[in-house]
């Protein structure tokens, strides 16, 4: 009940009076049963400029810290979260991956709607980064359409440590569903979920004009912030 009020009364019509989305592609969106959306991840307003869009609900799999917080707060925003379709996923540990899984394989048993982004995490720098394969292994098992998406704008109007974002159109672009019938039963080959995976990927890349890297975006952002240190304190020269 509370998605729908913040889609149609709340959030939803402040959204698009605000950002103005150029919606690309809408019709690609099934009018009816289970469908993965996968698309890039530039911004947290991604998670609310997508749904707000769409006649139909989707359900996103998010990081586990926004449902876990500290105090009120913490609870306001995980309410929020709950409320606004998001399912809280531990992205720590062997069986992280495993789990995202079983929850988005939960979401299209339902018929419904499953939003995905595969880099894994927010892009840092505006590039798409390789994705990880997760999607690949829930469309063949599920045997479910995949349809690409690419968020264009978000990154300017909300880049990362920005709690703000600026007001400025975006643009919300959707590809021709791909269905990969032809891996049935390969979810556990990774040469074919790999390749399933980085189909996905080039689909979105071709929507999104972004550069592409073809490396995980969490070891690009782990070795910069190891980096970081380093270049704030040098060492001494002896």
């Amino acid at each position: 009940m509370f998605y729908y009020v913040l889609k149609y009364v709340l959030l939803g019509p402040l959204l698009r009076l605000l950002f103005r989305p150029r919606i690309e592609g809408l019709e690609h969106i099934p009018a009816d049963g289970a469908a993965i959306i996968a698309g890039n991840h530039l911004s947290f307003s991604d998670h609310f400029l997508m749904p707000a869009i769409l006649k139909r609900r989707i359900t996103f799999l998010a990081k586990a810290e926004y449902f876990t917080g500290p105090g009120l707060k913490g609870r306001l925003t995980a309410f929020f979260f709950r409320g606004a379709g998001q399912i809280p996923v531990d992205r720590s540990g062997k069986e992280a991956g495993r789990a995202a899984i079983r929850e988005g394989l939960g979401v299209l048993a339902k018929d419904e709607l499953l939003g995905i982004y595969p880099e894994g995490t927010r892009s840092h720098d505006g590039r798409l980064y390789k994705g990880k394969v997760g999607v690949a292994v829930m469309a063949i098992r599920a045997q479910v359409p995949v349809v690409p998406c690419a968020m264009v704008g978000t990154f300017e109007i909300q880049p990362p440590g920005q709690v703000v974002p600026r007001v400025k159109r975006v643009t919300i672009r959707f590809g021709e569903p791909m269905e990969f019938a032809r891996y049935a039963g390969l979810e556990n080959e990774k040469a074919a979920v790999r390749a399933v995976t980085d189909e996905i990927m080039y689909a979105i890349l071709g929507l999104s004009g972004q550069e592409y890297v073809d490396r995980y975006a969490a070891e690009v952002k782990a070795e910069q912030a190891k980096a970081e240190p380093a270049r704030k304190f040098p060492r001494p020269r002896r």
